[in-house]
């Protein structure tokens, strides 16, 4: 039993590390955005702003599960976390700037076909940034 325990301290380091991570993306993609996703999906039930904080946040995280998978020390899996953390936030930038200068509108608006673009977005990219780190 000890043997299978071994392993407790560096999960519980991962773990809670990547549990940071997201609250830090989450406030980080907020301050990006000119919207509070938040209080549009708690206050307004906006499902436009939950599709894509959820797009968001899931991009982000598989990115980040192939940085704690592949890493070959903590230091390495902080360094790759901040690398996905900026690849899904010049994501978010690009998406609003250059392919779809109205997302904003149309996910204030509800408009669900933007926030599925822009969810389907970020997860494509974290997934491509997944596969990347997978050296």
């Amino acid at each position: 039993m000890t043997g299978s325990l071994e392993g407790l301290l560096p999960f519980m380091t991962y773990f809670g590390t990547g549990l940071a991570a997201m609250v830090l993306f989450k406030v980080l993609y907020a301050l990006l955005t000119p919207f509070d996703e938040w209080q549009l999906v708690k206050k307004d039930f906006n499902t436009s702003a939950a599709i894509s904080i959820g797009g968001a946040l899931l991009g982000f995280t598989l990115a980040l599960a192939s940085a704690a998978k592949n890493s070959v020390a903590y230091s390495d899996f902080l360094i790759w976390a901040g690398i996905a953390m900026a690849a899904q936030l010049i994501t978010f930038t690009a998406v609003r700037f250059i392919l779809l200068p109205s997302i904003v509108e149309k996910i204030e608006n509800d408009k669900i076909a933007g926030a599925v673009v822009l969810a389907s977005i970020n997860i494509s990219v974290g997934m491509l940034n997944a596969a990347c780190m997978s050296y």
